[in-house]
């Protein structure tokens, strides 16, 4: 009786609560969506309680429901601001109050190594610091771990750091080590183990172990391992099912790795667009992180080759591109006598030739439109039994799949990176597909067969893939972004053996590793790197590691078109991990320089709000613009045809030589006249700063054109470069980046 009474009060209960809940769903029948409510920087109050703050700000804006009941989350670890369901009414009367600096709807953000890391000079035997390694933590934004992998043991590590305040709080079924010395995961996930393969991949690409022998049923041989092997990992889990990664859970993340003591965070997520900084919960949770001396490293976004498409924008972030290795994967399609090589990762192997067939033929369910590209459910399975099919887009492979087939051949329209599919396929470009077409058509019996994939040396690389995002910088255009490129196309790492290793319903292949492409595989390169400037300089600032990427970069080929310059693929070019160690020269950067940056895009009262003290913006006359941060590479916007003159300040600190001297060198363009005064730096210490001036002058560039140089500064040891940029935009054009 005693227990169904408690049974009874439970579900009474129970009940209770989630009619309250269904109050904060729908008022006067509109609905309330989850929505960001940022507040800036935590205030410096013992007696300040951000839950209970948050709770008042509610109670004075929701109408006919509980305020408890509509909060969502509260961020008071590292920064201040809450999630909530909300009205578009209470919305606006939540963005009207003095203490908020912005409300915005959280949204849906994406999921954006055998070779790669010896193709970059970080070899096994590179120079190490084995105990500031294992000092460094590497926090991980992501879709979780698999705490499993061999990748993520911890033979021969010793306990966490002092410095770690953080906790293990994995789920079910989930152990850290000293290795993985952190875990956490946040709504609707259930666990920190990774579901989706996304995160473990992406961890040990950054700081997983060494493992030898690893391959993908046999492509991509060698041994595995992260930039920083001995270094530790926190996960984050951030991402549900369907690979939805929500707005409120990545700021929470934030702030807990904040909090937690991690060195570097990686997230390697993007938006579907480019969003202002005080709606873009990456860059609020970088900026927090900054002001705490943590880089963050984040994708660029796999949106490209299209202008403009670059998501990561905050100057506080350092935004990594993608770009090709020494390695790359290629299958082929045999047609009878004619081999036509294309690129897909291909595990299988097939024997013999099997009839040939397009996918226009092999449906009776669909428009011929539809069906030549083998959209989802047109192909008719007694159609294609024991048959390769012809489709004109990748993703009809898996409707081949779904339908029986024995093989695939498609239209790749973007053949510069190869992937991998649930059964033989083969992606081929234009006009090795018309060939396949025209095969078919005029052969009274086609056959075709698919061999497996296998590597070839790549003597182009590294070139940026297309699916890398491009500038320019849709928020601030004087900044170039993307910042660097790195290794981001089949790229193989750990992964989840118990995750398949596509979405295709018949694959049943497990792996323990996986390849994959992505700006997110780049971005944990990017990461690691960092972390291996960290582990040699434990006290620099996030700008000066970031700059330290930038300035040692390797130059790269400009394969854009002239409409679209070459920086805006991969900035100032492709990281060097070595160099990166010694760059000789850094521009540093404070909190205080980009809260002057942000006086340009927002008022003082909110300016105040995020640093969290009396920060004033100068006036408008003093203001300046966005190219005068201290950034290691420099841009500039002009008005068309309307001759100019540009004058560019910059500040650099002494990390080289205590006694050096440095001349500066300009990479000479017909379209302009490049100055740098002085021309000579010469330094007598350590940490000693010196400035100069750059101008830049020139008769008038068309709207929508751009001029590239480079400067130099070389002491005969390093050389410390940066790109120029100017860029010609109307002033319509340049009022939306704003």
């Amino acid at each position: 009786m005693a227990k169904h009474g408690a049974f009874l009060f439970s579900y009474a209960f129970s009940t209770l609560v989630l009619t309250m809940s269904l109050l904060c769903n729908a008022i006067d029948h509109e609905d309330r969506k989850v929505h960001i409510v940022y507040l800036g920087s935590l205030p410096d109050d013992e007696e300040y309680s951000p839950r209970s703050h948050h709770l008042d700000i509610l109670q004075r804006v929701v109408d006919g429901s509980s305020a408890e009941n509509c909060l969502i989350r509260s961020y008071e670890r590292s920064f201040n601001g809450f999630a909530a369901k909300l009205s578009d009414h209470e919305k606006e009367k939540t963005a009207n109050m003095e203490e908020v600096v912005s409300v915005f709807p959280s949204k849906t953000f994406q999921l954006q190594t055998t070779r790669s890391w010896d193709f970059m000079g970080l070899k096994l035997t590179s120079p190490r610091k084995a105990i500031a390694e294992s000092n460094v933590i590497v926090a991980v934004i992501d879709s979780g771990i698999d705490p499993d992998s061999e990748s993520f043991r911890d033979e021969g590590f010793g306990a966490a750091p002092m410095k770690w305040k953080g906790v293990c709080e994995g789920g079910e079924n989930f152990s850290c080590n000293n290795k993985i010395i952190g875990a956490r995961f946040y709504d609707p996930a259930e666990s920190a183990r990774d579901e989706d393969g996304h995160g473990t991949h992406t961890a040990s690409t950054a700081a997983g172990n060494v493992v030898k022998d690893v391959s993908f049923y046999g492509l991509e041989p060698g041994t595995a391992r992260g930039g920083v092997p001995s270094a530790r990992i926190a996960a984050y889990k951030v991402c549900g099912a369907m690979s939805r990664c929500s707005s409120e859970a990545i700021l929470a993340a934030f702030d807990d790795a904040i909090a937690d003591g991690v060195d570097i965070v990686s997230v390697s997520l993007a938006s579907g667009r480019p969003l202002p900084f005080d709606n873009d919960v990456i860059a609020v949770g970088s900026y927090h992180a900054m002001k705490k001396g943590i880089l963050t490293s984040n994708s660029a976004g796999n949106h490209g080759p299209g202008a403009g498409t670059v998501t990561s924008v905050a100057p506080w972030m350092l935004a990594v591109a993608a770009s090709s290795k020494d390695r790359r994967i290629i299958d082929k399609a045999v047609l009878g006598s004619r081999t036509l090589v294309g690129a897909s990762v291909n595990s299988f192997i097939l024997k013999g030739s099997f009839p040939l067939i397009y996918g226009k033929d092999a449906s009776s369910k669909c428009p011929e439109y539809y069906a030549r590209s083998c959209e989802a459910g047109c192909l008719d399975s007694n159609s294609v039994q024991n048959k390769i099919v012809l489709c004109d887009q990748p993703a009809g492979v898996y409707e081949a799949d779904r339908a029986g087939a024995r093989g695939a051949i498609f239209y790749n329209p973007i053949p510069d990176y190869a992937s991998v599919f649930p059964m033989p396929a083969v992606g081929l470009r234009s006009k090795d597909y018309n060939v396949a077409i025209s095969y078919m058509n005029s052969t009274n019996d086609p056959q075709a067969s698919i061999p497996k994939s296998e590597n070839i040396k790549d003597p182009a690389a590294p070139e940026v893939v297309s699916f890398s995002s491009r500038g320019p910088n849709q928020i601030l255009p004087e900044i170039i972004k993307p910042d660097v490129t790195g290794p981001g196309v089949t790229i193989i790492a750990a992964y989840p053996s118990d995750v398949p290793v596509t979405n295709g319903s018949r694959d049943t292949r497990r792996v323990k590793y996986n390849i994959l492409s992505g700006t997110s595989m780049s971005c944990p390169h990017a990461t690691g790197v960092a972390a291996y400037v960290k582990e040699f300089h434990p006290d620099w600032s996030p700008a000066a590691i970031k700059s330290a990427l930038m300035t040692t970069a390797w130059p790269m080929n400009d394969t854009s078109n002239s409409s679209s310059p070459g920086e805006f693929a991969y900035g100032s070019g492709h990281i060097n991990p070595l160099k990166a160690i010694d760059p000789g020269l850094v521009y540093d950067a404070s909190a205080e320089d980009y809260i002057k940056l942000l006086c340009l895009v927002m008022d003082e009262a909110r300016v105040r709000l995020i640093s969290g003290d009396n920060s004033t913006c100068p006036t408008a006359s003093k203001q300046g613009s966005a190219k005068d941060l201290n950034y290691p590479s420099i841009s500039a916007v002009v008005t068309p045809m309307t001759p100019f003159t540009v004058t560019i300040r910059r500040r650099v600190t002494n990390v080289g030589l205590a006694n050096s001297t440095y001349k500066a060198e300009i990479m000479p363009n017909s379209q302009v006249d490049i100055k740098v005064e002085p021309q000579v730096l010469s330094f007598k210490s350590m940490n000693e700063e010196k400035t100069f001036n750059l101008t830049i002058a020139g008769r008038g560039l068309p709207d929508g054109s751009h001029m590239s140089s480079s400067l130099v500064w070389s002491d005969g040891t390093h050389k410390v470069k940066s790109p120029v940029l100017v860029q010609s935009l109307s002033a319509a054009v340049a009022s939306r980046f704003h």
